[in-house]
């Protein structure tokens, strides 16, 4: 007789997040002077899961400086990978900001990386995700995937919205108090319990347009209709 091996537990953000995010907030708040919104919207407890726009790699970071509580994301599993001391020292940071490792790809790959979000979520914790797939290099906001609506709906987590304006001008510090100004903004939580009764599709469908609706309320982004395919990006 065999049996399931259980799951493994979620990761938890360890030392390393915290030390991170207290220095990075002081340089961050130098160099472009962020301004931060609706951190009130955020629940102080329980799981949450935080839908953004996507426009710069610098994203991941303002995220979890900005947010009032931890927030992790899914991280390539590569960076686990490595061989060597590098691939040690790679394991141990990305373990200890609390990353998951998935492998970023189709069918049953995508199913193990939202396995993983629900499992971050179901431990009560907050997830950050990019519905749009990938980032945006022409500025608009591109249709959602119903990646993020599975997980909400899966885990009867709450769904707050994010929003980030100028993170595409960032780079990495060059000016500092002259660079182009950071907003990074948190609506309020979306409601999607009358979703429950739908079939799991159309559930699905009318939670991400409703996620995709928010952001754009928030970033002021012209809407488009197709799949993000402007970014080369594995993230």
């Amino acid at each position: 007789m065999t049996t399931d091996a259980a799951p493994e537990p979620a990761p938890k953000p360890g030392i390393v997040y915290y030390v991170g995010r207290a220095v990075l907030w002081p340089l961050l708040w130098l160099a472009y002077r962020p301004r931060v919104r609706g951190r009130a919207n955020v629940p102080k407890q329980g799981p949450v899961l935080l839908a953004s726009n996507h426009q710069s790699a610098w994203d991941t970071i303002l995220i979890p400086v900005s947010a009032p509580r931890p927030v992790q994301f899914l991280t390539k599993s590569a960076l686990f990978t490595g061989s060597g001391l590098k691939g040690k020292l790679g394991r141990w940071f990305f373990s200890s900001i609390g990353g998951v490792p998935v492998v970023r790809a189709a069918g049953r790959d995508a199913r193990s990386a939202l396995d993983a979000g629900s499992r971050i979520l179901q431990a009560g914790s907050a997830f950050c995700v990019f519905p749009e797939g990938t980032r945006s290099r022409d500025g608009r906001l591109h249709q959602g995937h119903s990646g993020a609506a599975w997980m909400a709906l899966d885990t009867s987590a709450q769904v707050v919205p994010v929003g980030i304006i100028g993170a595409d001008g960032m780079r990495a510090f060059r000016h500092f108090g002259r660079g182009r100004r950071v907003e990074v903004r948190f609506g309020a939580p979306l409601d999607l319990s009358d979703l429950a009764e739908l079939p799991g599709g159309r559930a699905r469908t009318e939670a991400t347009e409703r996620i995709m609706d928010a952001i754009a309320q928030l970033t002021g982004q012209e809407r488009s209709d197709a799949v993000n395919a402007t970014s080369r990006d594995a993230r």
